[in-house]
């Protein structure tokens, strides 16, 4: 479904934990790092849409959030044809979006990236509000700039931070602090299907390294 400039009709939901700390999702078999998203179906509103991705990527039913705030707009973003499936270009341009502020009122276990058969991430952890910008696909920067900008005076306890940090500079100091899954005796409690990743930024490197 597309509207009359060739953009799909989409949704982004930035979820957050009581630390303000937002969800970071690594897609499935890449080392790209991103928020929930997902189209909205004909007949769908944009809640309705929201809803129905929660679940389909993350595993959460609308009880373990809450909404704290969306955008007024949409939010577009136009695809490279080198993404674009090949009978789809011409018409095919991008993404419109609206994007949805949420707080989780349920706990990190009830989260499940195998909640579908065709799941999105493969890991995903805790972060900053300001995520590392660099560990997102190069056409959707701008787009997440714009919503975080958009929805952080929204934030439940105000904690704006710098805005160096949008750029993936921050002092390793803050790239260290309170980003890692709760433990317990110990062990790291990850949901159903996920696995973890400390710094997927170092990650990368040493990957590239080997």
């Amino acid at each position: 479904m597309l509207d009359r400039d060739g953009f799909r009709p989409n949704v982004g939901i930035i979820l957050l934990n009581q630390k303000n700390q937002v969800f970071w999702g690594k897609r499935i078999r890449t080392h790209s790092w991103q928020f929930p998203q997902g189209g909205i179906d004909r007949g769908e509103t944009p809640e309705q849409a929201m809803y129905r991705e929660l679940g389909e990527e993350v595993g959460l039913l609308p009880d373990h959030v809450r909404i704290v705030a969306r955008t007024r707009d949409w939010l577009r973003y136009e695809v490279p044809d080198r993404y674009i499936r090949r009978e789809a270009r011409g018409h095919y341009k991008g993404q419109k979006q609206i994007w949805f502020l949420l707080q989780l009122l349920g706990q990190d276990w009830h989260l499940n990236l195998r909640a579908t058969d065709h799941p999105e991430f493969d890991a995903w952890r805790w972060n900053d509000y300001w995520v590392p910008l660099d560990m997102v696909v190069e056409f959707k920067r701008g787009v997440y700039e714009m919503a975080l900008t958009e929805l952080a005076r929204f934030l439940p306890r105000n904690d704006h931070r710098s805005r160096f940090l949008r750029q993936g500079t921050r002092g390793r100091e803050l790239e260290q602090q309170d980003t890692v899954p709760h433990q317990h005796n110990g062990m790291i409690e990850l949901p159903p299907g996920a696995t973890f990743e400390p710094d997927p930024q170092t990650s990368a490197i040493n990957r590239s390294r080997g």
